[in-house]
């Protein structure tokens, strides 16, 4: 089981050489040092701390008053949090080191660290690749992480030295940790990253410290963000360990001890196999699952299996388990619970490894913590209204405490109360809260483990999820120890060597900083109902006494009643405060995570609502697979990049005058300089498509739609006005100096590589056939094969017109029957005509649309889109939403234009 285990008898995690270094005068020393916060001088960090705790308490009642404040008492908050750096609620003192940090910037320019006035015009088109193998990343489990390494790589290109950088999501704090990280050059992963600019950019990266505000509406993420973000005093940190297990094992190792083929209770259990015991359907009599099910012939558990009893086949659903009454001491009554008995003891004596049936002895030693009373505190917390965090109701597990066998939870409970008293409780917690989930009975057998010797059962518990299996694993809470002391030690040398990123508890859609202070925002936002975080951190935070307040989580969750509207109007919050802190002309970075269309529509909602202006959507490659990018809102397949921005100041003030037209080319200029020039795909020039006609009159009509502004032009007018101003290569538009860029670029590569479309509606559809007939003319005969193949993916509702409607609603044919891309001087008759059709179409959805009863099962998204942008014009709200709920909602929530559309005009009525 795992790596070094913990000698019972002698329970050393350390060498004598390496404890030597330490002394009682060394550890004074470091406790002692002077140190400077927020302008003020205190004799050392115990006296900082304790000054600013008294300054939080003063302020609790009215932070209270905040959206997304905790759920905990003023004692537990104050007792968690490490003032002014980290607080267990929405940190008062954000502002305050935003105005030192700006101070600071004025110095670092002096020394020549830093520029004045430094511009970011293009996003980090790149994709990376990082992997989770890193120290930092595996020194704590959570539900999501994003490598510190692959954040480094954007904090380097869109910041500079001095920087301050947001997080709003930042759960385990790894953009903390990048942005430190960013100030060490010799780092294994700074050297890699080092590597990289020189090919991709031809300079060296920007090292310096950044400083990182993280926050989260967990406690439980936001004390591990803590643990991340700050200093560790590796020695005095062994030291305190080693006391704590000293005295543990002195107090509970017994609980842990089994016995030798001789019977003498000489090892020490690692992990012990338990089993619900079932009742046959047939027979009505007990059995055990595990008996029954296992096959050590055939090396594998069955899905079906006999009665011992009467041999009636069953399986689990058709069987059920058997309940048993006891008493709780938790509780303070009796409960029912299913009834479980181990079934095998994994244990270890010395180095070597054993299994073995329970025997008496560790029936005895069960029986003997059964009946001893657990005199430390653990939290015996009901569990919440939630899919997961009832789900095991019917079993009978309802409660924190129910999740852990009385053996593990006694133990969680001494090691605790050790935890809770030590001078270093908050890096304590950090090991603590590690071994929570894997200290449950949610862990899972690992059969292959045990048929084919993988070195342990425990395979763990069902990400997500608080499921718990018919065959637990009882993982022995001193096994895991080492473990996690040692994953902590590893990552040290990663970690900030200083006290000064912030973090807190709080609501991202009320974020307590001022205006337009912000250098830059990373965030990795919840995604929909992907993960229930408030419902599984349930279990960790009740130890922490501070819980999540989980009114403004942003989750689709039936059990809160939370539906994919609650979800999306959520992140137009969040995100509207990212763009109010966030200083103009400034980046923003989303990464995505998610195979729902719809939530990726709610996400570019949210965004684009917020004001901010999508420029690049690239790979991040968690070593699970990558794609270089993405041109469609369908088949989201893996974690994603957005690179976003707020306008500057220069547009911002121009569209204040919304009647003004030359506003149109001022957006376009700005965007086209925030967008990539080049980009390589193997050996070729790829495709921009953000630089595409189509594109890009999307985003001005997004703009403007979130706006409330006018919509200025039609397509057609915008083609012609863009070529007019832009110079076009490879169906791409560019400024002046760009086209240069571009051109002499391409030179150095093997021509170009056009981005590959798969026809999954009809927007796709169009595109793909003016990619193929952009170089030379066809006939119906030739595109129909080609065509066929392309079509892939339809969404369920959507109607896609035939090949030879697209052909004629859309391009030219020519006298030889060959289909031609329509020029400038045909395109507006071409476009008049196409919008004619569609609106003609829209008109019979309407007419349906209003009848009580009825419903639109099918219709064609181009329709609906050309009559959702007509009624804008016209103002007539109420048919976009009237027809909008009358579609199939995939075919509104999957789409970005209708979902603009239908918000706007729901937020009209």
């Amino acid at each position: 089981m795992g790596k070094k285990d913990l000698n019972i008898s002698q329970p050393v995690l350390f060498d004598a050489e390496e404890m030597g270094r330490i002394t009682p005068g060394d550890i004074w020393e470091e406790k002692n040092k002077p140190v400077i916060c927020l302008g003020m001088e205190f004799p050392n960090d115990d006296a900082r701390r304790e000054h600013f705790r008294e300054e939080l308490r003063k302020k609790l009642p009215e932070l209270r008053q905040i959206e997304g404040f905790p759920i905990g008492k003023d004692e537990d908050i104050i007792r968690l949090s490490d003032p002014p750096y980290y607080t267990a609620c929405p940190n008062p003192w954000l502002n305050d080191f935003i105005a030192e940090w700006e101070k600071e910037k004025k110095l670092l320019e002096v020394e020549g660290k830093r520029k004045s006035v430094f511009e970011v015009k293009e996003p980090y088109a790149s994709d990376v690749s990082e992997g989770k193998s890193n120290p930092v990343y595996t020194a704590h489990t959570y539900h999501t992480k994003v490598p510190h390494p692959a954040i480094m790589r954007y904090i380097l290109h869109y910041t500079q030295p001095g920087d301050i950088i947001l997080d709003g999501f930042a759960g385990t704090g790894m953009t903390g940790v990048a942005a430190q990280a960013c100030g060490e050059s010799n780092t294994v992963y700074s050297q890699k990253i080092a590597d990289e600019w020189k090919s991709m950019f031809k300079k060296n990266p920007q090292w310096g410290v950044r400083h990182a505000i993280c926050g989260d509406l967990s406690p439980y993420a936001a004390d591990m963000s803590y643990c991340y973000n700050s200093p560790l005093n590796v020695q005095l940190f062994k030291s305190e360990i080693e006391r704590i297990v000293k005295e543990l094992n002195d107090e509970c190792a017994w609980m842990y001890k089994t016995t030798d083929d001789s019977g003498k209770p000489v090892g020490k259990i690692n992990c012990v196999v338990w089993s619900d015991v079932f009742v046959c359907h047939n027979c009505g009599k007990e059995f055990v699952f595990w008996n029954e099910s296992v096959d050590n012939d055939n090396m594998c558990i069955h899905d079906s299996f006999e009665c011992p009893h009467c041999h009636a086949q069953q399986t689990k659903k058709t069987s059920s388990v058997a309940f048993e009454t006891v008493f709780d001491e938790g509780l303070g009554t009796t409960v029912k619970r299913v009834k479980s008995v181990p079934v095998i003891v994994a244990y270890s004596i010395g180095t070597k490894r054993y299994e073995k049936k329970p025997d008496q002895y560790d029936l005895d030693v069960l029986r003997k913590i059964d009946e001893m009373v657990i005199e430390d505190y653990y939290p015996n917390t009901r569990l919440p209204e939630g899919g997961e965090t009832r789900r095991n109701d019917k079993i009978g597990i309802t409660n924190v405490h129910q999740f852990f066998t009385k053996r593990n939870l006694a133990v969680l409970s001494r090691l605790y109360s050790k935890i809770d008293a030590s001078p270093i409780a908050d890096k304590l917690r950090f090991v603590f809260t590690g071994m929570i989930n894997r200290s449950t009975v949610m862990n899972r057998v690992h059969i292959n483990n045990y048929f084919f010797g993988g070195g342990g059962w425990n395979a763990g518990h069902l990400k997500g999820t608080l499921y718990v299996p018919n065959a637990p694993v009882e993982t022995s809470v001193l096994e895991q120890i080492s473990d996690k002391v040692s994953a902590l030690i590893r990552a040290s040398e990663f970690l900030p060597k200083r006290l000064d990123n912030l973090q807190y508890v709080g609501s991202a859609d009320n974020l307590t900083i001022a205006d337009n202070t912000i250098d830059y925002i990373f965030v990795d936002p919840p995604f929909g109902a992907n993960i229930n975080y408030s419902e599984l951190n349930f279990l960790p935070e009740p130890w922490l006494k501070v819980i999540t307040n989980n009114q403004h989580e942003a989750i689709e969750n039936s059990g809160q009643d939370k539906d994919a509207d609650f979800y999306r109007e959520t992140m137009v919050s969040c995100f509207k405060e990212f763009y109010r802190v966030l200083k103009p002309g400034k980046w923003i970075t989303i990464e995505f995570s998610n195979t729902s269309s719809a939530v990726w529509n709610s996400i570019q909602q949210a965004i684009t609502s917020a004001g901010f202006v999508i420029a690049y959507v690239a790979a991040l490659d968690k070593k699970q697979g990558g794609i270089r990018s993405i041109t469609t809102t369908t088949a989201v397949r893996q974690d994603l990049i957005l690179s976003c921005y707020k306008p500057s100041e220069k547009m911002l003030e121009k569209f204040v005058d919304s009647t003004n037209s030359s506003n149109v080319w001022t957006f376009v200029d700005e965007h086209l300089r925030h967008l990539p020039v080049h980009l390589i795909e193997g050996e070729s020039t790829s495709t921009i498509v953000e630089r595409s006609p189509k594109i890009l009159y999307d985003r001005l009509i997004s703009y403007y739609v979130q706006h409330n502004l006018p919509v200025p032009m039609d397509a057609t007018e915008f083609q012609i006005g863009l070529r007019e101003r832009f110079l076009e290569r490879d169906g791409m538009f560019f400024t002046a100096a760009q086209a240069s860029e571009y051109e002499e670029k391409r030179k150095h590569t093997n021509g170009f590589a056009p981005m590959g479309i798969i026809v999954s509606d009809e927007a796709n559809g169009i595109e793909w056939l003016k990619n193929l007939l952009r170089d030379a003319p066809k006939t119906y005969q030739q595109i129909q094969p080609e065509w066929m193949q392309a079509i892939n993916g339809l969404r369920k509702g959507d109607i896609l017109p035939e090949l030879k409607a697209l052909l004629e609603e859309n391009f030219i044919e020519m006298p030889d029957g060959k289909w031609r891309l329509p020029n400038i001087q045909d395109d507006k008759d071409v476009n008049a005509l196409r919008t004619k059709t569609l609106l003609k179409e829209f008109k019979i959805y309407v007419d349906v649309a209003q009848k009580p009863k009825a419903k639109i099962k099918e219709a064609r998204v181009e329709a609906l889109r050309a009559g959702f942008k007509q009624c804008y014009v016209d103002k007539d709200f109420q048919t976009i939403v009237t027809v909008g709920d009358k579609i199939p909602q995939n075919l509104l929530t999957e789409d970005e234009v209708l979902l603009q559309f239908y918000d706007i005009a729901q937020s009209k009525l």
